[in-house]
């Protein structure tokens, strides 16, 4: 079976004063704090919830 793609995501900002759809997509992923790091599988779903909270995450292939 192929192997899934990882991707590597850390919080680098605070959720709080952001959108509350916002605060939902980095507990989506996984992240709980600040410069917490989670990999999650390389997906159009999960692409798209880094891509709305690009400002608050960084993500690593």
């Amino acid at each position: 079976m192929a192997e899934t793609k990882k991707l590597k995501v850390t919080q680098i900002k605070s959720v709080i004063g952001t959108k509350k759809s916002h605060r939902d997509c980095v507990r989506g992923l996984g992240l709980r704090r600040m410069h917490h790091t989670v990999e999650v599988e390389d997906t159009p779903a999960v692409r798209g919830m880094i891509n709305k909270v690009y400002y608050l995450v960084k993500c690593e292939a």
